[in-house]
């Protein structure tokens, strides 16, 4: 069982920045894949950003410019560096993990909300 949770959601105005950040139960080393993901009310959760074992990332078009997923293995923790927030931003920010052999599910954590206002 891997343990998966996010902090740093919070209130802020629009243009402001936030960076959320996800800690897991183990290493991040053998982790292929970590990712955030956001819902909004009413809406389907999307992918935001991901982050491969090996670092190379990839952004939701919506986000590109403005947010940066990066990773720390020493501290198995990935982050979501948010700029330039608008308010359409808002949503709870969920944290996936997978590696293989987890299966197809992989690990979600709790979520943290992020709430922008205009």
């Amino acid at each position: 069982q891997v343990r998966v949770v996010e902090s740093g959601g919070d209130l802020v105005q629009a243009g402001g920045s936030l960076r959320l950040s996800c800690a897991t139960s183990g290493s991040i080393v053998s982790i292929n894949r970590m990712a955030w993901y956001r819902q909004a009310p009413g809406k389907q959760r999307e992918l935001v950003a991901v982050i491969s074992n090996g670092g190379s990332t990839n952004y939701a078009d919506a986000v590109k410019g403005r947010f940066t997923i990066s990773r720390d293995n020493a501290k198995n923790t990935v982050y979501l560096q948010m700029n330039s927030l608008k308010p359409e931003d808002t949503a709870m920010y969920y944290c996936h993990a997978w590696a293989v052999g987890w299966g197809a599910s992989g690990y979600w954590g709790q979520g943290t909300q992020v709430t922008v206002s205009s």
